[in-house]
Order: structure tokens, then sequence, then C-alpha cells
């Protein structure tokens, strides 16, 4: 067992011996900083795509009707229920069905009648054509070149070395030089 004075004298030794012990493995293991000369930079371009929403217009051709004020005739419903009453009272066989398919064949007639004449105006109204501006809103693909990087030769010791950096580095570059003992 130490007393306290030799655990002291021991404890300051090893704070005095540990670096000492370092000291070779750090004499042969150096690492300094030197600058080498940039022989070659060349920019490292990378194409970026992206969507950009644009809005295109084109002028159209659009058919229209004008619109029929005039009201037209009550020939074709009063004709239709005429004739749609007389087929309904033709069908029916006792005198309360005869009046039932009378009146059926009337309503029928007329409503068939009043399409028949609403398709004749429609047809014998004036078509016209203008031109509107009709848009939609697409997307596009659009590329741009983006710098990415620069890939740099330089010369150290006689030997070109290659890397791929953010920047130009100019003239030279910074490298660090590490040596170490081979057994």
């Amino acid at each position: 067992m130490l007393d306290q004075k030799q655990y002291r004298i021991v404890k300051n030794l090893t704070r005095v011996a540990a670096p000492l012990l370092l000291l070779p493995a750090l004499a042969f293991s150096a690492t300094t900083y030197e600058r080498a000369r940039v022989v070659s930079v060349d920019p490292i371009y990378e194409i970026i795509s992206h969507e950009v929403p644009v809005e295109q217009c084109r002028e159209e051709q659009v058919r229209y009707s004008e619109p029929v004020y005039a009201r037209g005739s009550v020939t074709g419903p009063i004709l239709g229920a005429i004739i749609g009453g007389a087929i309904g009272n033709a069908v029916g066989h006792h005198k309360s069905n005869k009046q039932v398919g009378t009146i059926v064949g009337a309503i029928l007639g007329g409503s068939i009648g009043a399409d028949i004449s609403r398709r004749h105006r429609a047809a014998s109204a004036p078509v016209s054509y203008r031109t509107e501006q009709v848009c939609e809103v697409v997307r596009e693909v659009r590329e741009e070149e983006r710098l990415a990087g620069y890939n740099v030769s330089y010369v150290y010791a006689g030997t070109t070395y290659s890397t791929r950096m953010q920047r130009d580095p100019g003239p030279s570059v910074r490298v660090r030089v590490s040596v170490n003992p081979v057994n």
C-alpha cells in the first residue's frame, strides 16, 4: 500500500510520463497542410426539371341560335289533341272507357304536337357564330441547367490527383499531408 506521499509522487510522474510515451507516435505520424498547383477546373452542370402552370388561350368559333321571341302557332298542339282524342275514343269499348281514352289520347296528342312545333321553330331559328376566347391552365415542364460543382485536378509532389469541389479553388488548392510509418 502506498502512503500519501508516495501516491502524490506516482500521480505526478504519470502526468509527466504519459505525454512522453505519445511523442514517438506523434513524431512518426505527422500531419501538415500545404498548397498544390491546380492544373484544371471543369464545371459540372446538372439539369433540373420542374412544372410550371401556364394559361393557354385560343380564339374559337361558337355556334348559337338567336332566341325566338314570337310564340309559335298553336296548330300543332290542337291538331295533336284532336287526333289523339279520336284514337283514344276508337280504342275504348264501353262508354266509360271511350271517355277516358278520349281524354288520355287528347292530352298525349297535344303534348306530341307541342314537341313537334317546338322542334320546327328551333330548326328554323337563325343560327349565328361568334368568336369567344377559351382559356385553360396546363402544366409545362421547364428544364434549366444548374452548376453542381467542379471537377478539380491538381499536382502534388509530381502526382496528379482529382477531386470534386463545391467552388472553383483558383490557382492552388490546400492539401493535407499525412506521413505514417510502415512496419
